[in-house]
């Protein structure tokens, strides 16, 4: 490394340490700098990551089996395994991997590497271990089900007939499919933890960048992998500076310190929209801002109660006000952008019609109305559309107690049924609708003793024998037609009587100076190696 090098990198942590707000020299012309809340970073396992900010930069450091288009999210992409293929039972998905990739150490990248991977996340069983239980993964039959066929073929062998798409995105596009370099690995194990310690701080796997350093609350610096088989990252060094404030972040950015600012707030989305110099990029997510009704409730738990709060709620007008930078009305529950979800239209049929709500109370057996608490937490969006839901439930005779609280008691309220009724986000892992619906329509076991706090179904106590069959029978469709019209009408049925009312499907955003080129980003990834300048 040239010393001209050195000194830049020391430079750029330097700056990122003191957070210094004063106007410097525009970022390099071979680096994406960035300024990002990265607090919550705790570990750079993937089999332990488990918040927004490392899941992103991992999926820049490894590569995973296959990898979501970027320009759309609904495709897989070949990335470790150049190819795959499906048994004609759909029980097993047999992976070619690629035999030109070479890891950092320069140990070649094998199948026993991509397999190993794979289940040191079923055998630690940390959070991301569900990824691959959800579809059968064990340690019980571990190594019965992810297989080595050959130097560069691995199978994987499922307990049903799931369809390929979902496998590809659910685990193979997933960071717990990230292919890691399993003898460096082990070479770092302490106590049988699988190197798990070692890799908290530390990254070993294939793809266009590299960790090289973690300050916890202050940097991260990734430098681009220079033994990478794939195509080569078109800046040289990502440099994620921790800056809490948003109006710090903007300045930085109105500065020219920073290329992109990933915090801003709607004030100064709105205000930057008026630069010549910066452009604010959005990207759909598959999370969702929604209002649920507890079904131990029996006033909540008649579908009808549950409709009128649909029509409660000024969408269009809130989208164009409060969630202007942050969200799209969505009353589905399949997220836009999503295999099997209804259009923008369809997806969204309610409007705000206080007469109609009244009407459904009356039917219900509610007409004088009734008493609720609605529990919130601190998004800086949940008190003012509460608040705008409880002046509208007024005029229809509810009398909403709105109580907030910080987000950890609000998800343990939740989680312990805690509630009449509640607002907060959700966010799926898969571009298809069966994330969706696995969650908040399937309840397998409706029973406090079960306690299923993982399904907001069963956190809102909804229990349908009959959507559970209608789940599964969308899941097994081999049709792919059949399957998205069976998602379709499900979506149609639980925007009248399911126990959610979905509000707004989150939006990201983010300042980017018009020097960087190809910010690319998606509801699944976002893509350092495509950006230039």
């Amino acid at each position: 490394m040239t010393a001209l090098r050195t000194a830049s990198i020391a430079s750029a942590l330097c700056g990122a340490s003191m957070l210094a707000l004063s106007a410097q020299a525009a970022t390099p012309d071979n680096a994406l700098v960035m300024a990002w809340n990265i607090d919550a970073i705790s570990t750079f396992d993937p089999a332990q990551i488990g918040e927004v900010v490392t899941n992103e930069l991992i999926l820049n450091i490894c590569d995973s089996l296959a990898s979501f288009d970027p320009e759309d999210e609904k495709n897989v992409l070949p990335a470790v395994a150049r190819s795959w293929s499906a048994s004609d039972d759909g029980r097993s998905i047999t992976f070619e991997l690629r035999d030109d990739l070479v890891f950092p150490s320069g140990n070649p990248v094998t199948a026993e590497d991509a397999a190993f991977s794979l289940k040191r996340v079923v055998e630690l069983g940390f959070g991301n271990a569900a990824t691959l239980n959800e579809y059968g993964f064990v340690k019980e039959k571990i190594d019965e089900q992810v297989v080595v066929e050959g130097p560069h073929t691995l199978t994987l062998n499922l307990d049903k007939p799931y369809p390929t798409r979902l496998i590809l995105q659910a685990i193979a596009a997933n960071r717990v499919a990230n292919v890691l370099d399993k003898k460096t690995v082990l070479e770092h194990e302490q106590d049988g933890d699988l190197g798990n310690k070692y890799l908290t701080s530390n990254t070993e796997c294939v793809g266009p960048y590299r960790l090289r350093q973690w300050n916890a609350g202050e940097v991260v610096v990734l430098e681009a992998n220079e033994n990478y088989g794939g195509e080569p990252a078109g800046l040289k060094r990502v440099i994620i500076r921790h800056v809490a404030e948003a109006g710090a972040q903007r300045l930085l950015l109105e500065q020219g310190d920073v290329d992109v600012a990933r915090n801003l707030t709607a004030e100064d989305m709105r205000d930057l929209e008026q630069s010549d110099e910066i452009r604010v990029a959005k990207a759909l997510q598959p999370q969702f801002f929604y209002m649920g009704f507890s079904e131990e409730d029996e006033r909540l738990a008649n579908p009808k109660v549950r409709e009128a709060f649909r029509w409660l709620v000024d969408y269009e007008g809130l989208g164009k006000t409060v969630m202007a930078y942050d969200g799209v009305p969505r009353a589905s529950f399949v997220q836009l952008g999503a295999f099997g979800a209804l259009d923008e239209k369809d997806g969204q049929p309610f409007s705000l019609d206080v007469d109609k709500a009244k009407a459904l109370l009356e039917e219900a057996g509610y007409g004088d109305g009734f008493e609720a608490t609605l529990i919130i937490g601190t998004q800086p969006y949940a008190s003012p559309i509460a608040q705008h839901v409880q002046q509208n439930a007024s005029k229809a005779g509810i009398r909403l107690d709105i109580e907030q609280m910080a987000n950890a008691q609000l998800f343990s309220r939740y989680r312990g049924r805690d509630f009449d009724t509640i607002m907060l986000g959700w966010s799926t892992g898969v571009p298809d609708a069966h994330g969706m619906a696995s969650r908040h329509v399937y309840n397998p076991d409706n029973s406090a003793e079960a306690k299923l706090t993982m399904y907001p179904s069963w956190r809102a106590s909804f229990y349908s024998e009959e959507y559970n069959k209608r789940v599964d029978e969308a899941l097994f469709e081999q049709d792919e037609a059949k399957r998205a019209e069976l998602y379709h009408q499900m979506q149609r049925d639980i925007m009248k009587d399911g126990p959610f009312a979905y509000l707004f499907q989150i939006v990201n955003t983010a300042g980017v100076r018009s020097s960087l080129d190809n910010w690319t980003w998606n509801g699944f990834r976002t893509y350092y190696d495509l950006a230039s300048k």
